[in-house]
């Protein structure tokens, strides 16, 4: 019977093994496609820097090939801290079953060396005498099938005693290899934090070197141009990624309910706009959080002590003798230099765009959005839920100085954030 179980057991554990595995692999193989593709991206920025002459480094250009690095090498760091904790689990996990099968085989010894004990003093003999002392035939045959029963038990702890070594030995294997893995990966992480110190620097003498430059200046301009309309369509694309996942859900409800009932549904709802702060549920899921249209006038700035330096709308520069249009706000930042969620919400996208560095946008209640521009060492990822006053990330240092950009959309108008952000 035990060898049967055992056979069972065998057979279960090699066709999970066969389901299981392969998405496993499947999960390892992603992850170390994306660390291979972002240090190939990295090595070809890096590249390109090395083609250009010293005079063409200190350049706009070359500012941005620096910022991109940073931006690569934060998401590189991030993705390895991930996995570190990741292999940190598997660990402690490990352990945990270490000690629960060396409790097992613990309990399985002392079981075991009882039985050799009774056998060593009583004997073989004792058994028969248990039998011919019956009572009866009924009672000898009852006393006949508890022994066996007990010797049963006996060889059953014994293979299971056996059985739990094996799996000691396979676990400690396991627990040596996540501990090896989590040291490499704590030494990649560590040369590349190393990697983007240095970057840092090398950005920070081109950085001070353009600084005042008017060609590197009106690039910049451009770039920001540019940016503002790359802001645009990802905006776009979340609020049309949105109302496909709401069509989705209504359309899975409608099945559902045609499934119950035989009534029919005005075909109406199929293609109901949402009105502002409804109930619906979207990928994102902000249906839980707190209205967002409630705050106009009262939302915390992004930055503490911050001072707006450019408007929203147009803007002239009188150095550079141009005209601008911001969809936003620009805020300098004059001392605390931690860029917090205005309100509670969800990370839907982050990116790095010429002219406007790391970008992070946060979905709120209502089809409303927040844009946060020009960051550096982030602290979210996408997905996340964040509450007002979260940080979420660093300002970045442009030409300008530590500026901010702030903007804030209704679905796809954008919003003038001095009319909502508290007034100073």
């Amino acid at each position: 019977m035990v060898k049967r179980f055992s056979y069972y057991i065998i057979l279960i554990i090699f066709f999970i093994s066969i389901k299981f595995f392969p998405q496993e692999q499947a999960k390892i193989s992603l992850k170390q496609n994306e660390l291979s593709d972002l240090k190939n991206e990295i090595s070809k920025l890096e590249d390109e820097l090395n083609q250009k002459t010293e005079k063409e480094k200190e350049s706009f250009e070359a500012l941005e090939n620096y910022n991109k690095q940073d931006y690569l090498l934060r998401k590189l760091i991030y993705k390895l801290k991930s996995e570190e904790k990741i292999k940190q689990i598997a660990i402690d996990k490990s352990n945990k079953q270490i000690k629960t099968i060396e409790g097992q085989i613990s309990a399985l010894r002392k079981n075991y060396s009882k039985y050799v004990v009774a056998v060593y003093k009583y004997g073989n003999r004792n058994e028969l005498v248990s039998l011919l002392d019956a009572e009866s035939v009924e009672q000898a045959l009852l006393r006949y099938k508890y022994l066996n029963k007990f010797s049963e038990r006996r060889r059953e702890d014994l293979q299971n005693y056996k059985m739990n070594i094996e799996k000691l030995k396979e676990e400690k294997a396991k627990l040596e290899k996540e501990k090896h893995e989590k040291k490499l990966l704590a030494d990649q992480k560590q040369n590349e934090e190393n990697g983007l110190e240095v970057k840092r620097k090398e950005r920070k003498k081109i950085l001070n070197a353009i600084r005042h430059d008017k060609v590197a200046l009106k690039k910049e301009l451009e770039a920001k141009k540019i940016a503002e309309l790359k802001i645009k369509q990802m905006i776009a694309k979340l609020i049309a990624d949105a109302e496909i996942k709401r069509k989705e859900e209504e359309n899975k409800r409608l099945a559902s309910l045609n499934n119950k009932s035989t009534a029919k549904i005005p075909e109406k709802k199929l293609t109901e706009t949402p009105s502002p702060d409804n109930e619906y549920n979207v990928n994102l899921n902000t249906t839980d959080f707190l209205s967002f249209s409630n705050l106009k006038g009262k939302l915390n700035w992004p930055i503490q002590h911050g001072k707006i330096i450019r408007k929203f709308g147009e803007n002239v520069n009188n150095n550079l003798n141009t005209i601008t249009l911001n969809y936003g706000v620009d805020i300098k930042a004059t001392s605390d230099l931690n860029v917090k969620a205005v309100a509670e919400g969800v990370v839907s996208a982050i990116d790095w765009i010429p002219g406007y560095g790391s970008v992070v946008i946060v979905t709120h209640k209502g089809d409303y959005r927040t844009v946060y521009s020009h960051l550096s060492d982030l602290y979210v990822s996408e997905g996340d839920k964040v509450r007002m006053g979260n940080v979420i990330a660093k300002v970045g240092e442009s030409l300008e100085g530590n500026v901010l950009h702030f903007e804030i959309w209704n679905s796809r108008n954008n919003q003038n954030p001095e009319v909502w952000l508290v007034k100073k």
